[in-house]
């Protein structure tokens, strides 16, 4: 089916800020805010697309022409810990930090992602136009480069793909210092040359690699013991709740002035993504379906239900449209006024507790200029896979532990 690239083109980034806070057990990578970018629907849906297939999004959220263009005019043993700076692109659709690659490090700015596992980019053998447009790994300057020389490749439901080989460096993320397993991209398709990131930063499990027998930076992190606990914690700021100030990831350690309360453990039921049961979705305390299996993903902007689920919420907000089928829109859309004026949420349960979003950050990008409508941050799927991305993450601070029963712990956000 046709969608648009995994990285999809998006306004540049603001100016990369690399900064290290010292937090509780070590240290962790902020997020900045890029003020000047417009969140895009369209561009969110089709990394989503390419993503989850099974969710069958095209047949869902309807664009016209098929096919089209996106606008987008629119929109080492150490401390223990280490934090990674991140930059909001595209207030709150997205995030980047700078991790270290060889010796001495070079630069590259990746999307931090939970629902991939890959760690990819491209190499300065690489000349295609996508390329040129990042920063290049050149292994002629890196003393710790070793060649693995194994085929590697990612391919995408549009025909976009990168490919090249396998390789093996040192991968500094906020201090922690790791020899790691590492694509580099000798071709790029076109559909990547826009995209304010270099590649990507798999946090998932070692099973959905793209080559097998590859282990993921958390399983060396891990094994190698560069980080006091096995797990990554991650902290997204919101626009509007705080101005997009202070996010972060923190390897290795969990920062507790960032949450209310305590922490609630989900069990992982299924290793690959970070696949949990949600029990319930409801809307002001008022149960609306039934349980569904779930992935809370870094990697997602929006919060993907169910299409009966997405009706029930949508029901109880007024000014709400289903306009999937239509091709000047392709999804939910709800008031642009909810963002100042509701103080309805919506709650995921999860291991017994809710964990809510308040419905004013489902008034998410607005459709055109006058303003009066946006589209909606829940947005319905296939029914059987819930995606939790990071209009839910910006609320509740989460916790990624990849212990021998791996779970997610979830709280929350104070602000």
């Amino acid at each position: 089916m046709k969608i648009t690239a995994t990285l999809i083109s998006l306004a540049a980034a603001a100016s990369l800020l690399i900064v290290e806070a010292q937090h509780p057990a070590g240290t962790a990578i902020p997020l900045s805010l890029n003020p000047n970018h417009k969140r895009n629907f369209r561009a969110a849906i089709a990394k989503l697309a390419h993503r989850y297939p099974q969710l069958d999004l095209e047949s869902h959220h309807t664009f016209h022409p098929p096919g089209a263009p996106v606008d987008n005019g629119a929109r080492d043993k150490g401390t223990g810990s280490g934090q990674v700076p991140l930059i909001d692109v595209g207030n709150d659709s997205e995030y980047y930090g700078t991790v270290q690659v060889g010796t001495p490090g070079q630069p590259f700015r990746l999307d931090f992602d939970t629902g991939s596992s890959d760690i990819w980019f491209p190499t300065s053998d690489c000349n295609t136009q996508a390329c040129k447009a990042h920063h290049r790994f050149d292994a002629k300057k890196s003393s710790t480069y070793k060649k693995d020389g194994r085929p590697w490749k990612i391919g995408y439901g549009d025909g976009s793909n990168a490919s090249g080989i396998l390789a093996s460096d040192i991968v500094n993320v906020g201090g922690i210092k790791v020899r790691q397993t590492i694509g580099l991209a000798t071709n790029e398709s076109a559909q990547f040359a826009s995209s304010p990131e270099d590649g990507l930063f798999g946090l998932g499990f070692n099973t959905i690699e793209s080559v097998k027998g590859v282990k993921t930076f958390l399983d060396n992190a891990i094994e190698s013991k560069a980080i006091a606990q096995p797990l990554v914690s991650v902290f997204l700021p919101s626009v509007r709740r705080n101005g997009g100030k202070g996010g972060n990831y923190l390897f290795g350690a969990i920062d507790k002035t960032r949450f209310t309360g305590a922490l609630q453990y989900i069990p992982v039921t299924r290793k690959g993504y970070w696949q949990i049961n949600i029990s319930n979705a409801k809307y002001n305390n008022k149960a609306l379906t039934q349980a569904s299996e779930g992935i809370i993903d870094t990697g997602t902007t929006l919060i993907i239900v169910g299409n009966a689920a997405a009706a029930a919420i949508h029901k109880n907000i007024k000014g709400a449209v289903d306009s999937s089928k239509d091709p000047n829109i392709g999804g939910w859309t709800v008031p642009c006024s909810l963002a100042k004026t509701s103080k309805d949420n919506v709650a995921f349960t999860m291991g017994g507790k809710d964990f809510q979003v308040p419905v004013a950050d489902l008034a998410w990008a607005p459709l055109d200029k006058t303003g009066k409508d946006c589209y909606s941050g829940v947005q319905g799927g296939q029914d059987g896979l819930w995606i939790l991305g990071d209009v839910f993450i910006k609320n509740n601070y989460c916790v990624f532990e990849q212990s021998a029963s791996p779970r997610i712990g979830v709280a929350p956000l104070k602000y």
